[in-house]
């Protein structure tokens, strides 16, 4: 027997009414008062003329034959904290057991069990929840069955997050984790307008590693960060997150997947947050996360790389270069961006201009970030001057004063200089140090190839 409360406006109940129930009702062994007041406010009356044994009034016909289930979820006096209660099971608040038990029979009440949701994050977030796979169970139970059930999805994803973050996370197998990561982004599909159920989501999957637990959702996982990325408001929680969280997609996949990202519009979408961010002149993390993420997506992936240059990318660097000299991080990025650019023979005439050959000779003097952006202007350059004399189409600065400038970079360099570059094969400079017609481009790559494998030898020496 229920009496079903929630959602409406409150009912009142005469103080014997409960006791009227089990009198007539002897063979309930089922009662749910979860929002009312028919459990009394637990104080003895002047007409009691023997003391009670329970603390619920109108239920001493059941000391002796408990019922086996009494739901007191948010009655009125906290009936559920009293301490003499003729009942097996009890859904309650009063502690995790309750909770738990009120999650387990609340399932087809969404309204109420969101407010369960609720008490178990509370439980979790001050870490006190003892039972975590018992409350894993119950939050992915509730979210799977009320996906459309917006506030719901919000409550069970922010518990999601806490329990994700705990300790117990190393002892969840891999159909379990997966389990978690579809249950979220069904629910952040299903509301993708609501910054809250994303933030929760976004923040919920950083607890994961990057990419193995998500390639199985690769493409849905993509496109609701491209979301998050695109829609939401300018300079938001939930776009830098988002952002961050397409990066290190970016930076950890491999050729196939760096395609798919392509596909999918993450160069324009970057592009895109660029130009918003120079038209307001803006620096911030979003910006400088872009160009990483970019720089990530066009390695080794040469129509990522015309998508770049098609998508005015070279007007951005400079007008970046320009509005923000002095941020090595983003000129880094940048760097390292054009870096792969430069690999690909085919797009290599659209970098040979006076003012980009210009830029790129200034930049070998610069000790922005280390070595860093020396090291790319002069791998860039050295690309450029690889195609042979007849390649380089501008009469300044001239392919001989570029290469001087070149070699004295290079030898400015420490060997032993520690990078913030990741190669995922040599083969770029290995087609360098095979141009015995300049000397300076093998110069180049040698120099790269010592530094590289001398420095790092257990991850680079294997690659040569």
């Amino acid at each position: 027997l229920s009496f079903p409360t929630f959602g409406r406006a409150n009912r009142r109940f005469h103080v014997q009414t409960l006791e009227m129930i089990m009198n007539n009702l002897r063979e309930l062994t089922h009662l749910d008062i979860s929002g009312t007041n028919l459990a009394g406010n637990g104080v003895a009356t002047k007409e009691s003329n023997f003391k009670l044994r329970t603390d619920i009034p109108g239920l001493e016909s059941r000391i002796q034959r408990p019922l086996q289930f009494l739901g007191l979820y948010h009655t009125a006096h906290s009936a559920c904290k009293r301490h003499d209660i003729p009942a097996n099971e009890i859904a309650g608040d009063a502690d995790e057991h309750q909770i738990l038990t009120a999650a387990r029979y609340y399932y087809d009440r969404p309204m109420l069990l969101t407010r369960v949701l609720n008490d178990l994050y509370h439980l979790f977030r001050f870490e006190i929840c003892k039972d975590i796979h018992l409350a894993l169970d119950a939050v992915l139970t509730a979210m799977d069955r009320h996906l459309k059930f917006k506030h719901m999805q919000i409550s069970g994803s922010a518990t999601l997050f806490y329990i994700v973050k705990g300790r117990d996370r190393s002892k969840f197998g891999t159909p379990l984790r997966h389990h978690i990561i579809r249950t979220l982004l069904n629910g952040m599909e299903t509301h993708l307008t609501d910054d809250t159920m994303l933030r929760n989501g976004y923040l919920t999957l950083t607890q994961f590693q990057m990419p193995n637990d998500v390639l199985f959702v690769y493409e849905r996982l993509i496109k609701v960060l491209l979301h998050g990325v695109s829609k939401t408001e300018q300079e938001g929680f939930v776009q830098r997150i988002a952002i961050y969280l397409l990066n290190t997609l970016a930076c950890q996949v491999d050729g196939k997947q760096k395609l798919f990202l392509g596909e999918l519009g993450v160069v324009s979408t970057m592009l895109n947050l660029i130009k918003d961010r120079l038209t307001r002149s803006v620096f911030d993390d979003v910006m400088e996360v872009a160009w990483s993420t970019m720089w990530n997506v066009t390695d080794e992936t040469a129509i990522n790389c015309r998508r770049f240059l098609e998508g005015r990318g070279m007007e951005y660097f400079l007008k970046c270069l320009r509005t923000f000299p002095d941020r090595d991080e983003l000129l880094r990025n940048m760097m390292g961006l054009l870096g792969n650019v430069a690999e690909v023979k085919s797009l290599r005439p659209k970098l040979m201009t006076q003012e980009f050959i210009e830029v790129f000779r200034n930049l070998l003097v610069s000790a922005s970030d280390g070595i860093e952006v020396s090291y790319n202007a002069a791998g860039v350059l050295a690309h450029i001057a690889s195609d042979g004399p007849e390649a380089w189409t501008i009469p300044s600065p001239s392919r001989d004063s570029v290469l001087i400038r070149l070699v004295e970079a290079i030898r400015r360099w420490d060997i032993k200089s520690e990078r913030n570059i990741n190669y995922r094969s040599f083969e770029p400079i290995l087609g360098l140090v095979r141009c015995y017609e300049t000397p300076q481009c093998q110069h180049w790559a040698v120099w790269a190839l010592a530094n590289l494998t001398q420095v790092y030898p257990e991850k680079y020496c294997q690659l040569v």
